[in-house]
């Protein structure tokens, strides 16, 4: 694959996300988008996530008041999205592999948008082969600890078993679950640290223990109720609102921990007229550069 990280493209001018530099060099962070939906079970269109969530950014304001920061006290590359195989989920997620191992070597923090939830297994391998002592924060709606889906093990169903296969399930913190199979939900009870149905209050309880360690945060959209993000290939009712999201965030890092990562996927935008899941997406990945990036 090509691709070119530090060359800023002119033809991508005015669809970065807000307040990004166009000099990578000088950059703590990059923002960069993983446009597929090759594996999704339920509604696509995630594959469009990335550009949108970039576009209603102008909406924002750059200045955070919960964390009293302005973006720009962070510089940051927005480098647009990775071309990928289409309908290739294996190669795609290599090519995403690649991708954030350049990133990562060049010593900046990855900042990623899905995209369904099978992109993060590409930067998931990249850090923890980085950081070897890697805990997997993940916040969604769905358990995702299935072997395969359907025959098919390269699956959105499945990303957080391998994710877990790869650095350790007892490494795996997993929040806000309340969708998956009876086996998913045992074996997550048995071999992750699972706190189903909430987020904040357990985070709050685990994040000292995760002080001392490289942190990746994962968060998929659907963990909210479909009130709040109903632009996601499987909405999910009773989820948790926009605001125990954004204070999870707040939480996490208020806790200061080393976080080396992050993404945020399955937002649909052709699902959402209203733009509700792409602002919050948006709103989300303000406060991640503003309180994890240093």
């Amino acid at each position: 694959m090509t691709f070119h990280p530090m060359k800023f493209d002119p033809a991508y001018n005015g669809n970065e996300f807000i307040g990004a530099t166009q000099d990578y060099a000088v950059a703590k962070a990059v923002i960069y988008g993983m446009p597929m939906d090759w594996t999704v079970s339920f509604r696509t269109g995630t594959r469009l996530g990335p550009t949108r969530v970039r576009e209603v950014s102008i909406g924002l304001e750059e200045y955070s008041p919960y964390l009293d920061k302005h973006l720009e006290d962070v510089k940051y590359f927005d480098a647009g999205d990775i071309p990928l195989a289409f309908g290739n989920p294996q190669r795609s997620v290599e090519q995403i592999h690649e991708y954030v191992e350049k990133i990562l070597a060049d010593g900046k923090f990855p900042l990623g948008i899905g995209g369904e939830h099978l992109v993060t297994w590409g930067p998931i391998q990249a850090v923890a082969k980085k950081y070897p002592n890697l805990a997997l924060i993940h916040i969604d709606a769905h358990a995702d600890l299935r072997e395969h889906y359907e025959g098919e093990e390269y699956s959105h169903a499945a990303v957080i078993r391998k994710s877990a296969e790869l650095i350790g399930p007892k490494n795996v913190y997993q929040f806000g679950i309340r969708s998956g199979t009876r086996e998913e939900f045992q074996w997550g009870r048995q071999n992750t640290n699972f706190y189903p149905f909430t987020v904040l209050e357990p985070l709050k309880k685990v994040l000292p223990e995760l002080k001392s360690r490289p942190v990746y945060v994962t968060v998929d959209i659907d963990v909210l109720d479909p009130a709040f993000a109903p632009g996601t290939g499987t909405a999910e009712p009773g989820g948790i609102t926009s605001l125990e999201l954004m204070q999870s965030v707040h939480a996490i890092a208020e806790a200061g921990l080393d976080v080396v990562g992050f993404d945020i996927v399955e937002v649909s935008p052709g699902i959402d007229p209203s733009e509700l899941s792409q602002i919050v997406a948006s709103k989300v990945i303000r406060e991640v550069l503003l309180g994890f990036v240093r």
